[in-house]
């Protein structure tokens, strides 16, 4: 009897999976189907189905397609990423019948050839001749968030492993073109099978030293001279599917005053209150930090204050929706826009930042689009969608609770306090007198007037039951 009934290679982008895939499906009796559960395709990008599985019955039942993984002839697996089906981490993952194989590379060098990768639109490459290339520009903080990421997955898989009695397959993207290495992990996947070569048809990419590929190298040696190495392995103090976003919080330029933002919360306006509080640009505000700059900072301002704000959920999600799906036209949101169309209904227009260039996306074809947003909102929040639960539209408990790993904020102010709030913080930081607060600090607040009634009021009530529950939001009017 075999070992394993199937096997799931966990991984990330630029890590050197296509080629750990080409390799696996060089063996006799071993089949690795792509990422079967991206939540924007199904194995690859212009595949129909996985063994018969369409994406939409994937995404009703993903336990189907994992039964026809198993069933079908021969041990056979399929990539996952971070961001796949969280659904699938609750089937796989705990099963012992199911090999678990982890591929891992330097978070820097990843992280540098996807942004190439981005840049220049070449994800795989079979011919040198037809190679291309871009010198990138560092973002410490866009890195960061990719470490963060990358930590708490990481430590997820582990603990979830030590807790069930299992072992992983751990591969290292420098062990990918060792035949043996290759051989060994097919015997401890049970199958008799060898080769004697790797696949030569993917090459390298890149092959440059990094200075060459960076084009502010010296900020990215800045960079990762700060961190605290020992949080690249683990960091157990951060909560397994979300850390803090440390990265994200905002200290005003001379007050002990520190923001926790919210990402869908009103940032641009707190943050322009924080630089006339001190009379200073928005450009001289504290960011971009680090959990040892802010620890730092937090030891360097004894008498800080930390806060955050809280919006009522109607707004927090109609925010999410309209920054995020509707006006956002790059990134990984865009992929997210397309599926929401396929998959949940969301009729939004597609490719372009402006719906109003589009004669049929109405104010009334928005407040459809909402409604439907919501409803999706409500089964993602719940774990059954395919679609990450992204932080521009968690529940902003569970956001607050991820806070909480390093450092809950002093004051949770509600957006509709401001005021009052707001000057209480700036006196007890030695301000006698502050800046006005906006009245309105919602930049679709206007669009959200035209479309809200009850039917979204009770959308968003199903979808943020606890944010209303935990912090006694009523109707929005």
């Amino acid at each position: 009897m075999s070992k394993y009934d199937y096997f799931i290679l966990f991984a990330e982008m630029r890590t050197g999976s296509n080629f750990l895939e080409a390799n696996l499906n060089s063996f006799d009796g071993i089949s690795c189907l792509g990422e079967a559960f991206n939540p924007h395709f199904i194995g690859y990008p212009d595949t129909e189905n996985v063994l018969g599985i369409t994406q939409r019955e994937r995404e009703d039942d993903p336990r189907k397609l994992i039964d026809a993984v198993i069933a079908a002839p021969g041990l056979n697996g399929f990539r996952f990423f971070n961001d796949h089906d969280p659904r699938v981490l609750d089937i796989a993952l705990t099963d012992p019948r199911c090999a678990k194989i982890i591929l891992t590379r330097n978070p820097a060098d990843s992280y540098v050839s996807w942004k190439i990768a981005t840049a220049t639109g070449q994800w795989k490459l079979t011919n040198a001749t037809h190679a291309k290339t871009s010198q990138i520009r560092f973002d410490p903080a866009e890195f960061e968030r990719h470490l963060t990421d990358l930590q708490g997955f990481q430590v997820r898989l582990m603990n979830t492993l030590q807790r069930t009695g299992q072992t992983a397959f751990y591969v290292a993207y420098e062990d990918l073109h060792d035949v043996e290495v290759m051989n060994g992990l097919t015997l401890w996947l049970g199958v008799d099978s060898q080769i004697t070569a790797l696949n030569k048809k993917l090459k390298k990419q890149n092959p440059m030293p990094m200075a060459d590929k960076v084009a502010n190298f010296d900020a990215m040696e800045t960079t990762l001279a700060r961190l605290d190495r020992f949080n690249l392995t683990r960091t157990p103090n951060f909560e397994p599917r979300r850390g803090p976003m440390i990265p994200t919080y905002i200290a005003a330029a001379h007050s002990p005053l520190l923001y926790m933002p919210l990402k869908s919360g009103p940032t641009a306006a707190i943050s322009d209150w924080l630089a006339r509080l001190d009379k200073v640009p928005v450009d001289d505000l504290l960011q971009s930090f680090s959990q040892k700059t802010l620890r730092e900072w937090l030891r360097g301002n004894p008498t800080h204050r930390k806060f955050t704000v809280i919006r009522h959920p109607v707004i927090w999600a109609h925010t999410a929706f309209c920054e995020r799906i509707v006006f956002n036209g790059k990134g990984s949101f865009t992929e997210i826009r397309g599926t929401l169309r396929k998959v949940h209904g969301v009729d939004v227009p597609d490719g372009g930042p402006q719906p109003e260039t589009h004669p049929t996306y109405t104010m009334a074809a928005h407040k459809i689009a909402f409604l439907a947003f919501l409803k999706f909102l409500r089964n993602n929040l719940s774990a059954q969608t395919a679609v990450r639960t992204d932080a521009a539209w968690a529940s902003q408990l569970s956001l607050l609770q991820a806070m909480s790993d390093f450092g809950l904020p002093d004051v949770i102010v509600r957006e509709t306090a401001l005021r009052g709030d707001l000057a209480r913080l700036a006196g007890q930081v030695g301000h006698d007198t502050m800046p006005e607060v906006p009245t309105v600090t919602d930049p679709y607040a206007a669009r959200l007037a035209a479309i809200y009634d009850a039917d979204i009021e009770a959308a968003a009530r199903d979808a943020y039951g606890k944010d209303y529950e935990s912090f006694g939001f009523g109707s929005l009017r």
